[in-house]
């Protein structure tokens, strides 16, 4: 398998996951500096102009939870889903569309906002609802969400790689982490993790 990528993207939950279950895999950069995300080449791989893409022998995925799902069936003895759960299995869904559907989207916000509006006042004041909506996601995460001490119960999952790439945004996004004490206690335990010790060095720039 292949991974694009690109350093402090939403890629990293897709790195931490081929990690975790010993996938044999190479890195592909897509540097978004050079604009490398919408040259031609990279765009037969995702027409979307985003990462992460996996290339797998059957094709090529896009969207983050959908290769961290697929990454969950394809190595099923590692336990990184509920996958013969399905109550639980859609739980573990629910969760990762809600870092995807709606906390990501209110991140971009962040530096994004000419996808949503070409009137600078209105991007002006997208980036200045930032951290408000962004620490109201993570509020509810906090409180509603995290069953402890993963994500979902007592074994660590895709939903915490997940959880982790996003949470690593936080101080850009103007949120304390600190102030949120189930999601720093869930940041820290992710930190120690020899997979995310061995690869991070790849999402820091």
């Amino acid at each position: 398998m292949r991974l694009y990528y690109s350093p402090n993207s939403c890629a990293l939950a897709s790195h931490i996951i081929l990690e975790e279950v010993g996938a044999d895999y190479s890195l592909e950069l897509v540097d978004f500096t050079k604009s490398e995300q919408k040259q031609a080449d990279y765009l037969e791989i995702n027409p979307k102009a985003r990462v992460p893409a996996l290339q797998t022998v059957d094709g090529i995925i896009t969207e983050t939870p959908s290769i961290l799902f697929f990454l969950a069936q394809s190595f099923p003895s590692k336990n990184l889903a509920p996958l013969d759960q399905p109550f639980k299995l859609a739980q573990a869904q629910e969760f990762n569309s809600y870092l995807c559907s709606t906390v990501h989207v209110a991140h971009a916000h962040l530096s994004r906002g000419a996808r949503w509006s070409n009137d600078e006042e209105a991007i002006a004041s997208m980036t200045a609802k930032v951290p408000e909506n962004v620490g109201n996601c993570f509020q509810l995460i906090d409180e509603k969400m995290i069953t402890g001490p993963w994500v979902l119960g007592e074994h660590f999952s895709i939903c915490d790689a997940y959880l982790y790439t996003l949470t690593r945004w936080l101080e850009r996004d103007g949120v304390e982490r600190e102030k949120l004490p189930n999601v720093n206690f869930h940041f820290q335990k992710m930190e120690k993790r020899s997979s995310i010790q061995r690869i991070i060095h790849y999402h820091e720039n």
